[in-house]
């Protein structure tokens, strides 16, 4: 990429360039959680089943992988993750060997939001492993047919780009199971599959659906001169077209759906868009068409015009659009069956039919998956596919902090980053906000009771969180001027003012009394092309005005937290503009960014939140179908910029961006195709290409006070990548950091929150999505340096063991920058033995397994050590902060806990954590701090620690009085062995002693717990000494300071208790025990041990 000079040159005066190449096979400690949420889930765009094993299913979606159920869809798991994309428009098993799988990418269903794949890809292994096919031009991937008579024979239906012209469209043939395709149909570069199906009773003969459809931002055109019906009998070698000669409306088509009826040889239906659109039939196979119904059939054919037909009733018709129709006489009326009357999603894009039992249905929609077990009366949702689509993501300041987005068409909602509870996070801590397609959605910061949400076409409302009401907020204009909102209108908070918000439509609403008023601050910021305004006339044959082509409007606006004046503004149409007056004047810079293409998206402006006047733009032009990546760089508000990011940084385009504040050099790039990042401010990136699925990233929030990376993805609904003060770090210092052998990087704080139970359901089997939880408590990142490559060829030369063969993973394709004189001096400052960092000098020493972890109290003393096993590469560790000497109760297990036990919790406070690992060492301050949400001033903490403190020692004595008694039972067998060589008069004698010792033994240990029993029962274990024990503890535990008068109470009883078990194990040891060794000592046997009584207070 060319730099500009003046760039580089401001560049090398304020910072220095950080080589960046990180093996990311080293840091898998480092992991983003999915916490869903599922219960509104996403678009399900194709389903099939293994006809084998009808309760393994799988089931594609939109933008968000395959996923597969192996029992009926109770749990669902996905398996494409490790592929470049996850948007899915087709996707089928060859039945004569089930673990064999097509997948095509890219849906087919071309809304303004829809999703473009990768080619096709096919699995022999049940999905556990994939390798790629071919075919990436064309981008939408609708059918994919595999001939049961010869499964190396495979047909696959392109959609192509609905964005331009494009020759990588139509149907494409193997005969070799992939090796080779050819394109066997093709009519233009407009015209693409629109549905493609095979004769269950002819697998040679095809019928093909070919549409032609164009969109555009401003509009979506369905239908012309070109689309038509094609007929294939020898397997897709050669076509023939049908026409209106045949049977079809006469004049331009649309979009059709097929389906033929396994049931009755010969019988096809078409659903066909035309002028008049209309459900077709062809009773010879295909050649010949006549019309069967116009009504009730359908409503929007460009984005769902799909019929399924049952294998056992040819006369029984499934029809899919906004919602699901069904005939039961041949197409001539439907009858709606899936609708928001029976709780089912709307908006219908895959089905399937059991081809034995047509009571089995399954359904997929924008909501999700529904199956159904009765042929359509009832619907069972699969409530555990996070497959949500959110366009935003925001986050709030709360213990725990909220997370808020909207989904493409399943409304706004906020749930928690993570719970403190039991059981995860769940469905139902989601609450929605607003209805309709969801898009941002902000908390005011003052409140985040309240706040606000949209809907499709800039439809915006304000909230109320607690009590459910929202009021209709959407500025209007003073005159008649038209106002023209986006799909997705921009949304922005004031930075100080509470109540202060900007919205826009082509000009820029701003609002200082939460939308109560507005106030026009700019001219028409857009291009204003009247040409592109016309969303009247859109969808072609069939008209879709929904808001979804609504263009030349605002996009995003960025007000600058430095300056209030300053507010960034980008349009759909390619316009980025500036203020610095409050909106009294405004600069359009569009001139002034290289290489930026015209009427261009420009969907989000990050402002640098450390250093005033850097922006970063993010533009994407993919509607226009240029499918490159752009990113651009100002740092003098707009007067330069740079380019940095193109085509040899990143695969697929550009969607967001985030920076962070405490290391601006740190960034995060979201693409169509997953995440990137950044530790030099765009210098270099890097794909994370480990445990996040390549899902589009669109748009990202760091979480400032635990430092936590928040996912909104396009498909996969959040992601949250826990506390990123390591890459925060590298970002900071360099790459010299990892020449550490040894090091351990700035933990945040240790919160020891409290936890409430379940709510709801408490055991709920596996059907339901959970979400994956954040650990609280401290968390250490240590870095243990791998081995060096070269060392490992030095030992493979030696015939040494070679652990693993190190995996370059990064995607950075441009060459290493020569290291600047600073960066050296960091690097060798780094590499100092200085106390951060260790010994960065080689070992010839065989590795520890473990790292030793201290922690020392500002007075100097140490509270607790304890050891943790310790891999090569990043490590996460976790301790839950307690000091040593944590009490032992009585228990018969006779298994010692390895190392020094655990006890009481650290107080409150600043604490050095030394680790120390073979000869190296480092250490980190750790502050602990005690659940937020509880009133400090109400505990008194130190008061809880002595009564504890002073009860754990009374617990000490009681076990080990018990611990003595174990051990004096032990004793009793090994005299039992040595008596064995004795005569049969002493054995006898001896043997009658011991076992009433025995039981005076057992019977003192019954005062501490019950005794085993041989049938399965639940007994009084009120009375014993442990319950006593226990009790008194939990009350210790669960106050807020010292013992109130009823937990004193408790402890009372259970010193009582104590001292009267403890009264009896002394007598026994002092009297009977003496006594019976007095016994062994006369036999002259040379093993006995005697137990010095306790005392007791």
């Amino acid at each position: 990429m060319k730099k500009a000079l003046l760039f580089f040159v401001l560049m090398t005066l304020t910072t220095f360039i950080i080589a960046q190449d990180i093996n990311l096979e080293h840091f898998k400690d480092l992991k983003f959680r999915n916490i869903g949420p599922a219960g509104m889930s996403g678009r399900i765009t194709a389903i099939d089943v293994n006809l084998r094993d009808k309760d393994h299913i799988y089931a594609g979606s939109a933008s968000g992988g395959v996923w597969a159920s192996q029992n009926g869809g109770i749990s669902w798991k996905p398996i494409f993750d490790d592929q470049p994309t996850q948007s899915i428009g087709a996707l089928k098993i060859n039945q004569s060997n089930p673990d064999e799988i097509w997948v095509g990418t890219g849906e087919g269903n071309p809304r303004n939001s829809h999703n473009s794949g990768a080619g096709v890809f096919k699995s022999l292994d049940g999905g556990r492993t994939w390798k790629y096919m071919g075919l990436k031009e064309t981008k939408l991937i609708h059918r994919i047919i595999i001939n049961p008579l010869n499964p190396d024979h495979v047909l696959v239906g392109a959609m192509g780009s609905a964005w331009g012209d494009s020759a990588h469209r139509g149907v494409y043939m193997t005969k070799d199971g992939g090796a080779n395709w050819e394109k066997v149909l093709y009519v233009g570069e407009d015209v693409g599959i629109a549905d493609m199906v095979a004769d269950p009773n002819n697998p040679n003969k095809i019928i093909a659906a070919m549409w032609q459809f164009r969109r555009t931002p401003w509009n979506m055109q369905s239908g012309g001169k070109e689309s038509g019906l094609y007929i294939s009998y020898n397997g897709g070698k050669d076509w023939k077209e049908i026409t209106s000669e045949d049977g079809l409306p006469k004049g331009e088509l649309g979009r059709m759906g097929i389906a033929f009826a396994a049931s009755k040889p010969g019988l096809v239906y078409a659903l066909i868009e035309a002028k008049k659109n209309g459900l077709y039939k062809s009773e010879d196979g295909g050649a010949s068409w006549k019309l069967v119904s116009n009504k009730n059939i359908g409503n929007r054919p460009f984005y769902y015009c799909e019929i399924y037909v049952d294998p056992l009733n040819e006369n029984r018709i499934y029809n899919l659009w906004s919602y699901v129709s069904r005939s039961q006489d041949g197409g001539k009326t439907f009858k709606t069956i899936m609708d928001y009357g029976n709780n089912v999603h709307p908006d219908h894009h895959a089905f399937w039919i059991d081809p034995e039992d047509s009571n089995y249905l399954i359904n997929g929609n924008d909501g999700g998956l529904n199956i159904s077990r009765d042929g359509g009366a009832s619907w069972q949702f699969a409530e555990n596919l996070p497959v949500g689509q959110f366009y935003h993501v925001d986050v709030d300041n709360d213990f725990p902090y909220n997370i808020y987005g909207g989904m493409q068409d399943n409304g706004s909602w906020v749930g928690p980053g993570f719970v403190l509870k039991s059981g995860g996070i769940r469905n139902y801590d989601w609450q929605e906000l607003y209805f309709g397609d969801g898009f941002d959605v902000a908390a005011r910061r003052d409140d985040n009771r309240y706040g606000y949400a949209m809907s499709q076409g800039g439809n915006i409302a304000s909230w109320d969180k607690l009590t459910g009401r929202t009021e209709f907020i959407k500025p209007t204009h003073p005159d008649t001027t038209k106002l023209r909102y986006n799909w997705n209108a921009a949304l922005a908070l004031h930075p100080e003012e509470d109540c202060g918000l900007y919205f826009g439509s082509q000009f820029v609403h701003k609002s200082m009394d939460c939308g109560q008023s507005w106030e026009i601050i700019s001219p028409d910021l857009t291009t204003n092309d009247s040409i592109k305004q016309d969303q009247s006339k859109s969808g072609g044959l069939t008209l879709d005005v929904t808001g979804a082509e609504n263009h030349t409007t605002i996009l995003c606006i960025a007000p600058s937290m430095h300056d209030l004046n300053e507010i960034w503004v980008g349009t759909d149409d390619g316009n980025l503009q500036l203020t610095r007056d409050g909106g009294n004047s405004w600069t359009l810079l569009n001139d002034r960014l290289p290489e930026l293409p015209a009427n261009a998206w420009i969907p989000q402006i990050e402002l640098s939140k450390t250093n005033p006047g850097e922006a970063y733009v993010v533009v994407n032009n993919y509607r226009m179908n240029d499918w490159s990546a752009y990113l651009y760089y100002t740092s003098d508000y707009g007067a330069t910029w740079e380019r940095i990011v193109n085509d040899d940084d990143a695969d697929g385009f550009v969607t967001s961006i985030v920076q962070d504040a405490d290391a601006p050099n740190l960034l995060f790039l979201g693409t169509d195709v997953g995440l990137y990042f950044s530790l030099n401010n765009g210098q270099q990136w890097q794909k994370w290409d480990q445990d996040l699925p390549s899902v589009q990233i669109r748009d990202m929030k760091i979480q400032q006070d635990f430092d936590d990376l928040v996912l909104g993805t396009f498909g996969r609904s959040f992601y949250i990548l826990d506390d990123i003060k390591p890459l925060r770090a590298l970002a900071k210092n360099g790459m010299a950091l990892l020449d550490s052998s040894f090091m351990v990087f700035e933990p945040g704080i240790a919160y020891k929150p409290n936890r409430r139970s379940y709510d709801g359901i408490r055991f709920i089997g596996q059907a339901e999505f959970v979400g994956q939880n954040k650990s609280m408590g401290a968390r250490f990142h240590i870095w243990n340096k791998p081995e060096d490559p070269k060392d490992e060829k030095r030992k493979e030369e030696n015939g040494e063991d070679q652990n693993k063969e190190v995996k370059k993973s990064t995607k950075s394709k441009k060459k290493k920058k020569a290291k600047t004189e600073k960066e050296q001096k960091t690097e060798e400052v780094d590499k100092a033995d200085n106390g951060k960092g260790g010994d960065t000098k080689k070992k010839t020493k065989k590795k520890p397994k473990e790292v030793t972890i201290c922690a020392i109290d500002m007075n100097g003393d140490t509270l607790r050590t304890f050891k943790r096993k310790l891999k090569e590469g990043m490590n996460r560790i976790g301790w839950w902060p307690d000091r040593k000497g944590g009490v032992k109760y009585p228990t018969k297990s006779e298994r010692e806990r390895e190392g020094e036990l655990g006890g009481m919790p650290i107080l409150p406070g600043e604490y050095k954590i030394v680790f120390e690992y073979g000869e190296s060492k480092d250490s980190v301050q750790l502050t602990v701090a005690l659940d937020p949400r509880l009133d400090q001033d109400a505990f008194d903490i130190e008061g809880k620690y002595e009564a504890l403190q002073d009860y754990n020692g009374m617990v000490e004595k009681a076990t080990t009085a018990f611990d003595n008694l174990k051990e004096a039972k032990k004793s009793l067998g090994l005299y039992r062995k040595i008596i064995k060589v004795q005569e049969d008069s002493i054995k006898k004698d001896f043997n009658k002693l011991t076992d009433d010792i025995e039981e005076e033994i057992d019977s003192l240990m019954h005062l501490y717990m019950l005794p085993p029993s041989d049938k399965t029962e639940y007994r009084d274990s009120d009375s014993t000494l442990n319950a006593y024990l226990y009790t008194g503890s939990r009350y210790i535990n669960t106050g807020k300071g010292a013992p109130n008068p009823n937990a004193q109470n408790a402890i009372r009883l259970a010193k009582t208790k104590t001292a009267n078990v403890l009264e009896a194990v002394n007598a026994f040891f002092g009297d009977t025990w003496n006594s019976y060794l007095e016994e062994v000592k006369g036999l002259e046997l040379d093993i006995y041990k005697t137990f010095e009584p306790l005392k007791i207070e």
